[in-house]
């Protein structure tokens, strides 16, 4: 079953610069940022590509994240800034799902293709990338309750701090 929309990811020159835009003018929460070096089997898996090397990270914004990739390896073209919105751009968008093993196992039998079968990246994260019929790279997720990246958590978080501002208002009246 869909959970819901969950981020989009952009390729990026420059993580500091679309940092600075989406955190610093925009007011997301930047969540992680790492990087990996070459020869990191998973992430070579996950993404379809080979010796791959760069940065990862990842902003909030209420229920939604936004993940910005910055490749050392393969170098990637560069994209025209100025691009109509029918060109490409988006790296990719990532669905949440309740059950990987299924999903995955369902869109195979119907012909969707997929970098790699589902991959455990850490303790309650399980991916896996798909191509949808254009071509865009999909990435269906299945978060543990637990995951501090859990849009349920999230909209659960929301739901609180609203009964929470309901009470507060009941008590000052």
């Amino acid at each position: 079953m869909l959970l819901g929309l969950h981020h989009v990811a952009i390729c990026t020159a420059d993580a500091d610069r679309l940092i600075g835009f989406y955190r610093d003018q925009l007011g997301f929460e930047l969540v992680v940022d790492q990087s990996w070096e070459p020869g990191t089997e998973l992430a070579d898996t996950v993404l379809g590509l080979a010796r791959t090397s760069g940065r990862q990270v990842l902003l909030r914004t209420g229920n939604g994240y936004l993940e910005l990739f910055e490749f050392w390896s393969p170098p990637g073209r560069a994209g025209d800034p100025d691009r109509p919105v029918c060109d490409r751009g988006i790296t990719h968008l990532c669905i949440d799902v309740d059950d990987l093993d299924e999903t995955y196992e369902r869109l195979v039998s119907a012909g969707t293709p997929f970098h790699s079968p589902p991959q455990a990246l850490f303790p309650g994260v399980r991916t896996c990338y798909s191509r949808d019929p254009d071509g865009n790279v999909v990435e269906i997720q299945e978060l543990s309750a637990g995951s501090p990246f859990s849009v349920q958590r999230s909209v659960q978080s929301r739901e609180a701090s609203a009964r929470k501002a309901v009470v507060s208002s009941r008590s000052t009246s």
